[in-house]
């Protein structure tokens, strides 16, 4: 298959050359699988042994409930995973499902042949098991953060800590987060409506400015 700069320059296969990634690939089972914006990559209650790359697009990690009510619990982009904590476990089926936000390529690997290493041992086998172990952490990560986010109970706290911490991992006031209004109600688990409120409320109070997805945050006035 064609190894492009979404697979050269991933985290998943850093320090691997491009001679060693097709070898790796092969080994690993890839296959790619085109999906169109808004098409299942991964149903809810099905059991897989794969996780999914994004080659390119996006994809969202939704949880519903009963009556459809819909929470996106994280993204993943070109160059990123998903999937792989129930690719490791076989038996346990998703309670999530996967969902295309964009037109996507997805690779899937079969993770079980990521982590037995083969009798050759090749130096790059093990290189890959060290950068998913960095990629899981990386993931454990996010989702504390989103934890830490949906502890907060107002939807106006619940905005300012998620749209800090995007601050913060920016390293600056201005940005541009990878949500859409919807989606970024879904993230939240909050109304659309009522978090276009409060965005609306804190414009008007100057702590910041947005257009669509573009951010700045503004410092705090002592009132606040």
């Amino acid at each position: 298959m064609e190894i492009n700069s979404s697979i050269k320059n991933a985290k998943l296969f850093q320090g691997i050359s491009e001679n060693e990634l097709s070898i790796l690939l092969n080994c690993l089972k890839a296959e790619t699988v085109d999906f169109k914006k808004g098409e299942f990559v991964l149903h809810r209650g099905n059991s897989i042994q794969k996780m999914g790359f994004v080659i390119s697009g996006t994809v969202h990690i939704v949880k519903e409930d009963f009556w459809g009510n819909r929470v996106i619990i994280g993204r993943s982009g070109p160059g990123q995973i998903f999937a792989e904590s129930y690719a490791c476990l076989p038996n346990e089926p998703l309670t999530v499902s996967v969902i295309a936000a964009k037109n996507s390529q997805i690779l899937f690997l079969d993770i079980g042949r990521i982590l037995q290493v083969c009798t050759a041992a090749c130096n790059f086998h093990t290189k890959l098991i060290q950068n998913l172990l960095t990629v899981l952490a990386a993931r454990n990560l996010m989702l504390t953060q989103k934890v830490e986010h949906m502890a907060q109970k107002t939807t106006r706290e619940k905005l300012l800590s998620y749209l800090s911490g995007e601050a913060a991992r920016a390293g600056k006031s201005e940005f541009v987060i990878p949500y859409n209004r919807q989606e970024l109600a879904d993230y939240l688990s909050v109304d659309r409506s009522a978090m276009s409120t409060e965005l609306s409320k804190l414009q008007r109070e100057g702590i910041l400015h947005c257009e669509k997805s573009k951010f700045q945050l503004f410092e705090l006035p002592e009132s606040f």
